[in-house]
């Protein structure tokens, strides 16, 4: 596989906003795959395959409902109109966030949108949009390997610690600095915290520090 491509594939940008008063940064994340939107909408919400190219989820999924990442976030199913969006609170320790997914039809393929809103926290201030874009990234890469192999399971922490992952994260911690800058970040602030989130997902020491 050419991961130079698949990095390139995705479309990354970071947008200020406001929620309930306060202050939001929506990090956003598009790519096109190679199937049509019926398939890869049951990928990103059929519990059986899901877990092939994410994680285990558990819960009532249906609108209202309550799910449950394996191992990660929960929350409440807000919307579910099929094939075309899907949109949820993502609830991560005591964080609270947003999590929307929008599917259209791209030709012959489908292009799949993730937008995910957080509180401008503490948190957001360490480490940026890159705290959740390159989670997201590499979630994107393991929708990618599914798809290829339906029925190969994405392993992606062995992904991660592979030069490949490597190198793939070092390249989405960088995308997701510029992304911040131009959002209106400072670029040495935007730049440090790149540094620190690809540092993270690395099990590196940040720079610095």
């Amino acid at each position: 596989m050419d991961f130079s491509k698949v990095f390139g594939a995705v479309d990354r940008s970071v947008e200020e906003g406001e929620r309930d008063g306060k202050p939001v940064r929506a990090v956003r994340l598009s790519r096109v795959y190679d199937t049509d939107i019926d398939d890869l909408w049951d990928a990103i919400t059929n519990p059986e395959r899901l877990p092939r190219s994410f994680l285990p989820v558990e819960g009532d999924l249906r609108p209202g409902g309550r799910y449950q990442l394996v191992g990660n976030a929960g929350g409440t199913i807000l919307k579910c109109d099929k094939p075309e969006h899907l949109s949820l609170t993502w609830e991560f320790g005591a964080e609270i966030s947003w999590l929307e997914i929008h599917l259209s039809p791209d030709g012959d393929e489908a292009r799949l949108t993730l937008i995910h809103t957080a509180p401008v926290s503490p948190h957001w201030e360490t480490y940026g949009p890159g705290a959740v874009g390159v989670g997201w990234d590499l979630g994107l890469m393991g929708m990618q390997f599914h798809l290829a192999d339906p029925d190969a399971k994405f392993d992606e922490t062995a992904f991660g610690q592979s030069d490949e992952g490597k190198w793939l994260i070092r390249q989405c911690g960088k995308a997701w600095g510029k992304a911040d800058a131009a959002s209106g970040a400072e670029p040495e602030i935007a730049a440090k915290r790149a540094a620190a989130t690809t540092a993270f997902y690395l099990g590196e020491t940040p720079p610095g520090a």
